[in-house]
């Protein structure tokens, strides 16, 4: 009668900190007035100009998106009544030249009505980083699995089974917020930013035969 081999399961783990790839921001454009195409005329001045100095900001913005507008009326406590009109717009911007990154957001934050928050520091969803971290996680289950091994007297022989077991990646990041009243005589101040390390995890389940143990 044939005996089945022995059997080690392990979980195999990786840890790493590594620099980011990515680092997005908000940019929000605002206006109020009592009058409604005041208002509208306004925040379109606002958010032209938001996108006129992102033109020119070149290769360091990888991506943009505008999202998040609103119009809303402020009305007395009690009744109806419109007292103001507020309006606002949010872009997202996704930059991968992190050396302009502090200066950019800066020059932003100095337009009228203007709020800039941010940066979160991302990695890219296809980085190598990732990978990496798969193959160090497989690489420390089969060190474990043979540690059990050995400390048996034994060999691992083969492979029965392998499952990713991974948490999910958590991005990291930092947020400041900065609030734009208008133009400042000779421009925005210096902002030097450190971008955040990014935490990648992976682990894997795996099965492994391992030889007859010694046992006496």
């Amino acid at each position: 009668m044939a005996v089945d081999s022995p059997v080690v399961q392990v979980r195999g783990e990786a840890y790493r900190e590594v620099p980011p790839e990515l680092a997005r921001f908000a940019v929000t454009a605002s206006a109020r007035d009592r009058d409604r195409e005041a208002t509208l005329t306004r925040l379109a001045e606002r958010a032209a100009a938001v996108r006129v100095l992102l033109d020119g900001s070149g290769p360091a913005v990888a991506r943009r998106e505008t999202g998040d507008l609103r119009v809303r009326p402020e009305t007395r406590r009690s009744g109806e009544r419109v007292v103001a009109w507020h309006g606002s717009v949010t872009t997202t911007v996704t930059v991968t030249d992190f050396t302009a990154l502090g200066e950019l957001m800066l020059r932003l934050a100095d337009q009228d009505q203007v709020e800039v928050a941010g940066p979160w520091w991302e990695l890219r969803p296809d980085s190598p980083a990732h990978r990496a971290a798969r193959h160090a996680a497989i690489s420390d289950a089969l060190l474990r699995a043979r540690e059990y091994a050995e400390a048996l007297g034994a060999r691992v022989t083969s492979l029965i089974e392998l499952a990713d077991a991974g948490p999910a990646d958590r991005p990291m990041f930092a947020r400041a917020a900065f609030a734009g009243g208008g133009d400042v005589g000779g421009g925005p101040p210096e902002l030097e930013l450190d971008p955040q390390p990014q935490t990648v995890q992976a682990a894997v389940q795996a099965r492994f035969t391992i030889s007859d143990p010694v046992l006496g």
